[in-house]
């Protein structure tokens, strides 16, 4: 039997890498675009790479950018792709601020450049596509929790250029007919999540602390809200989406609203770190409170309690007015009553699990960060 096919733009991002692996399981091969770099940014998908020299290969990596129509055209042309999920994008809210132009360039157009490509080649009715909507897209909310009708008010440039990439989808799926779909995935994070989005750095700040690498950690708003899910939870979703007999817009997203504050407090709490929150706004920091030292020695080890016993009263988190954004989006909380009906998709993973996951991912990788810095040259799998 004949496998299908599924074309990935980010597949060495966290959604495509979990994707790619979950695409591959059920049997599919996969083909994935990257960007050109000099440095190897494959870490995410290595476990699932094949030499280009072995037979009937499951993942075959190609070059190309989202801004580069005639590059993804011959792509598209060449793989002939039952499924395409578009997952690139410049997908840092903040630093979309600083880049706006490439933004909608990748962001917008690059949506455009897909569809545009499907319909020249003739694969309207082959090809199906998923489009990687943002909850950024509600911004100033009109309403809460958000749904699928609940009207759009973006407040960065990062959700305006999904705004155009959102109607373009729709725009193609009514105009041509096209198995055309937006997922509208709320905040889902991940162990493989970048190290500058705000969960992770969190999370790789506390490991690092813990560790006796960090004394202090600096935030932005700490009172903003997110609706936080597990990234493998969320592509399920997105495969689930391209399987219906019609092209729909779903809302993707646990329901749950948490503040960064409390999100930092959790994660420190996951190994046994208590901290206590005063002041307000720009004065505002975390203290160490307490230690519940049997829980710390079981996640991190007993090599770090004493020093850790020495900060009890020492600041751990500040803010620093840097990290706002021009303009704030306070909360987000997504209504995922559609997909939970018609995709029969539930999460699997709470906040707490998925806190637990990322906190145990980075304390391993900062164990053997330190141990490299203080000269370390034993095999790196002695921690795994």
């Amino acid at each position: 039997m004949s496998k299908k096919v599924a074309l990935i733009t980010g597949i060495t991002g966290q959604d495509g890498a979990y994707l790619a692996e979950y695409l591959i399981r059920k049997g599919y091969i996969v083909h994935g675009l990257k960007r050109r770099s000099s440095l190897f940014n494959t870490e995410r998908i290595d476990h699932l790479y094949q030499d280009p020299h072995e037979q009937d290969r499951r993942l075959i990596l190609h070059y190309g950018d989202l801004t580069d129509s005639l590059n993804l055209t011959r792509i598209i042309g060449e793989t002939q792709p039952e499924e395409i999920y578009n997952l690139a994008a410049m997908s840092h809210v903040k630093v979309s601020f600083d880049t706006p132009e490439y933004t909608a360039n990748a962001d917008a157009l690059g949506v455009l450049r897909i569809l545009e490509a499907v319909r020249l080649l003739k694969l309207t009715h082959k090809t199906r596509i998923y489009q990687a909507s943002t909850s950024e897209l509600y911004g100033l909310v009109q309403e809460v929790p958000q749904k699928e009708t609940t009207p759009f008010y973006p407040r960065s440039p990062y959700a305006v250029a999904k705004l155009y990439g959102y109607w373009i989808t729709v725009n193609y799926r009514e105009a041509y007919g096209m198995h055309a779909s937006n997922g509208i995935l709320f905040n889902h994070e991940s162990p493989l999540r970048g190290e500058t989005f705000v969960t992770r750095k969190v999370t790789r700040a506390i490991a690092r602390i813990a560790l006796g690498m960090q004394e202090k950690v600096y935030m932005g708003n700490l009172s903003a809200r997110r609706d936080w899910g597990h990234a493998k939870d969320y592509i399920r979703a997105m495969h689930a989406i391209l399987q219906q007999d019609e092209p729909s817009d779903y809302v993707i997203a646990t329901g749950i609203t948490t503040t960064i504050r409390d999100f930092i407090r959790m994660s420190f709490g996951e190994i046994g770190i208590g901290i206590e929150f005063r002041g307000e706004g720009m004065e505002e920091t975390a203290r160490l409170s307490s230690v519940d030292e049997a829980r710390f020695v079981r996640k991190v080890g007993d090599n770090y309690l004493e020093a850790l016993r020495k900060r009890i009263g020492q600041e751990l988190v500040g803010v620093d007015v840097n990290y706002f954004r021009p303009a704030e989006v306070d909360l987000l909380i997504g209504d995922s009553t559609k997909a939970r009906s018609r995709l029969g998709w539930e999460p699997e993973y709470t906040l707490e699990s998925l806190i637990e996951d990322m906190m145990h991912h980075d304390l391993k990788l900062m164990k053997k960060d330190s141990y490299l810095q203080r000269g370390g040259y034993k095999i790196l799998n002695y921690f795994e």
